[in-house]
């Protein structure tokens, strides 16, 4: 069996053993960051069943998985990265989700260009949940406004997402991130790395994005 297949098993087993013991029943899926790695380290993953994976750069997901997913269709991929609006029209033909909305504008070109090919992305908005000057993601003031805005608009926001702040307890945060989310009426919840995502799943989070603990480290 392949190392990043036998990684994922290891991390599923964690997850269903740490639910088991604080009796939580929930059944969270882990996203593969599959960035930076060539699709021959991401084969076996794929061939294993795995069907979720992560990536960050619109261009790097359009070269990669053009041709896998016309060979596996049941492929989601999600974009976990910074959009710029100016990608927007060639990341909705690749990405099934997208986990960084935090602008109105971002949200509006998202809704105009999957209307012209007709497609529904699932949508999450992005929280800077530890108000971060240097981060991405919408003050949790502002939060309860964009999501009515992407309901106007059609958008299908299924929950929200953040990236707590590296050197802190991130316990908190994910605490605050799952009261904010059910007070929003979501169901899904994108939160949790390799360093944190067994602390994150106390917390009802369901996507958890997993990279370097299944790949490996980045070189």
């Amino acid at each position: 069996m392949h190392n990043t297949v036998n990684n994922l098993l290891n991390i599923e087993n964690d997850i269903k053993a740490s639910l088991n013991k604080l009796n939580i029943n929930n059944n969270p899926k882990v996203v593969a960051v599959s960035k930076t790695f060539k699709i021959d380290k991401i084969l076996p993953l794929i061939e294993h069943g795995h069907l979720n994976f992560g990536e960050n750069k619109v261009q790097e997901a359009v070269v990669k998985w053009t041709e896998p997913k016309k060979i596996y269709p049941k492929i989601k991929l999600h974009m976990i990265g910074i959009l710029q609006t100016n990608k927007v029209k060639i990341a909705v033909q690749i990405f099934d989700y997208i986990h960084s909305v935090d602008t109105e504008k971002l949200a509006k070109k998202i809704s105009e260009e999957q209307n012209k090919i007709n497609k529904s992305i699932k949508i999450f908005l992005q929280v800077n949940i530890g108000d971060e000057n240097q981060k991405s993601g919408i003050n949790k003031k502002e939060i309860e406004h964009l999501g009515s805005y992407c309901k106007e608009i059609g958008l299908n926001v299924i929950g929200l997402m953040c990236i707590p702040p590296i050197n802190r307890d991130p316990e908190i945060f994910f605490e605050k991130m799952n009261k904010l989310n059910k007070a929003m009426g979501y169901f899904e919840l994108s939160m949790g790395m390799s360093s944190d995502f067994l602390i994150a799943i106390r917390y009802s989070a369901t996507y958890l994005r997993i990279g370097s603990s299944i790949f490996g480290q980045r070189s």
